[in-house]
């Protein structure tokens, strides 16, 4: 993002533009990354709108302390998706999302099965990943952030954070692997 430091100071001045180019710019990865951690699409988009109205709210109390912005903010995702799961009593339901779909394969029915299969075999096996390794799954691959932002993000080192991705990974491939025999 251009400047992003100077974008922020803007938004904790409370500058709507700045508020609104930092929520254009982050919504949809942190919507992929509730999305992909609760497995449910309106509890995902209601978490996010949630994440976006803490961050408004406590912009001000934000300090660059070589941690960026995304992490900040993945951070407060974070913690409001571990509320939405201590407050739930049941175990989350897979849905078959179509926010995940790309538009062209949305045409094609047989296609678009093909690939709400595809990752609700991912989803399932993902769950069967240690805490650790599902979080780094998800802030890579989800969020779309960089071994940096996820070791900030996860208060780790970068190595730890390869290491975790790695095995997760493999684990990821070995289970898929067991299921499709």
């Amino acid at each position: 993002m251009q400047d992003e430091a100077s974008l922020v100071k803007r938004a904790q001045q409370r500058d709507e533009e700045a508020l609104t180019r930092l929520y254009e710019e982050y919504f949809t990865r942190i919507y992929r990354y509730v999305a992909l951690k609760i497995g449910e699409r309106t509890e995902a988009e209601d978490i996010t709108q949630q994440v976006f109205v803490n961050m408004v709210q406590a912009i001000g109390s934000y300090q660059y302390d070589g941690t960026p912005f995304s992490a900040w903010l993945y951070r407060i995702a974070h913690n409001k998706i571990v509320d939405y799961l201590r407050k739930k009593t049941k175990q989350p339901k897979v849905t078959l999302d179509e926010s995940f779909a790309d538009k062209a394969i949305d045409e094609n029915p047989h296609a678009a099965a093909e690939l709400n299969l595809d990752m609700e075999m991912v989803h399932k096996a993902a769950k069967k990943l240690t805490q650790a390794q599902q979080e780094v799954i998800a802030l890579r691959f989800s969020g779309d952030l960089s071994i940096t932002e996820v070791a900030k993000a996860m208060g780790k080192s970068e190595g730890a954070v390869k290491a975790l991705q790695h095995s997760a990974i493999l684990s990821l491939r070995k289970i898929l692997c067991q299921e499709q025999i």
